[in-house]
């Protein structure tokens, strides 16, 4: 990649505020669920020594091949210094992460990580991945299951067809109910004001 020079004005707000979502603690959770997943080495704390560990894409692949199991979506993963191989590593992650369930808008920008641009994104792929991992329960998943978040399941329901007509019949709430109206009480309207002068 380009050297690039310092950021000034707008854009280095911007960078400054993306730059604030990034959670220390979060990385050291995420580094732990890694390194117990996947086998890897325990990489330094702080920012930059978390993007230098995944920026080759090797962790990133065999991440994703262990929680596949026996049918990986990776088939050979080779650790290169040429940067565009790199990329294609990671490219390759975040097409396996995304078929293994987690979501586009959870998904980072191989930039992102690669020239460290949003790192916070980085987490919140890898936080989508784990929860869908706790989630699936499939045995792949190694690591204490409180590191992440389940995601709600599906609750279906079945009605029987007197149940359905059973509901059709009931005025729901929030439109008041009829139970109980009377017009006792009322009265008309338009009656004359009654004014009594007591001397």
């Amino acid at each position: 990649m380009a050297n690039k020079g310092p950021a000034y004005g707008l854009s280095r707000e911007v960078q400054s505020k993306i730059d604030k979502k990034y959670d220390p603690e979060l990385e050291e959770r995420l580094a732990q669920w890694i390194v117990v997943q996947c086998g890897a080495a325990q990489p330094q704390p702080g920012k930059t020594e978390f993007q230098n560990w995944l920026k080759n894409g090797c962790v990133l692949c065999e991440l994703i091949n262990s929680l596949y199991g026996s049918n990986k979506p990776i088939k050979t993963i080779k650790s290169s210094t040429m940067v565009f191989k790199q990329m294609e590593l990671i490219s390759m992650f975040l097409k396996a992460a995304e078929n293994y369930g987690v979501t586009k808008t959870d998904m980072f920008q191989t930039v992102d990580l690669y020239e460290g641009k949003d790192l916070a994104a980085v987490q919140r792929t890898l936080m989508a991945l784990g929860s869908l991992a706790v989630t699936k329960n499939d045995g792949c998943y190694k690591g204490d299951p409180s590191w992440f978040h389940k995601k709600a399941q599906e609750n279906k329901r079945e009605f029987t067809e007197e149940q359905l007509t059973d509901g059709k019949n009931v005025i729901g709430l929030q439109m008041g109910t009829n139970r109980g109206a009377s017009q006792s009480g009322m009265t008309g309207y338009g009656q004359a004001r009654q004014i009594i002068n007591n001397p």
